[in-house]
């Protein structure tokens, strides 16, 4: 899960770094797009290959439910996996854990709810579009 992560997180943010991804067929894939890097990898290791399939499940998911955001989402996704190892290693119990992820996701949610700006007129989506789209303005 780390290495997958690792990977993703270069794209992070507007000073993220393309990644190359090399293909069966044609030239490589050149991308910023956190799911598109975490479903091209794989790993042999059957073990390490299920860890990073659970971190893929999330970069797509939020791919599926907004459309952007799958690096940020892999990255806390790790976090959020490593932590809760911890706590499990050290001695609690893991389904106190989940209830903890659980609460927490809550009151993140809440407070998300309350600082959301809601939009309406064209030029409002347009910019949020162009954000997006790391600032290019003739795709956002």
């Amino acid at each position: 899960a780390n290495r997958l992560a690792d990977a993703v997180a270069v794209t992070l943010g507007p000073k993220g770094r393309n990644v190359v991804i090399e293909q069966s067929f044609g030239a490589p894939k050149v991308t910023k797009d956190g799911v598109t890097v975490a479903k091209a990898i794989e790993f042999q290791n059957k073990m390490v290959n299920m860890g990073a399939s659970l971190i893929k499940q999330v970069a797509s998911k939020t791919n599926d439910v907004a459309g952007d955001g799958t690096t940020t989402s892999t990255v806390l996704a790790r976090a959020i996996f490593r932590e809760g190892s911890k706590a499990v290693v050290a001695g609690m119990n893991p389904m106190d854990v989940k209830r903890g992820i659980d609460a927490a996701v809550k009151t993140v949610l809440e407070d998300l709810e309350k600082r959301a700006t809601p939009i309406s007129k064209p030029e409002e989506i347009a910019q949020v579009a162009t954000i997006s789209a790391n600032g290019d303005t003739v795709i956002g």
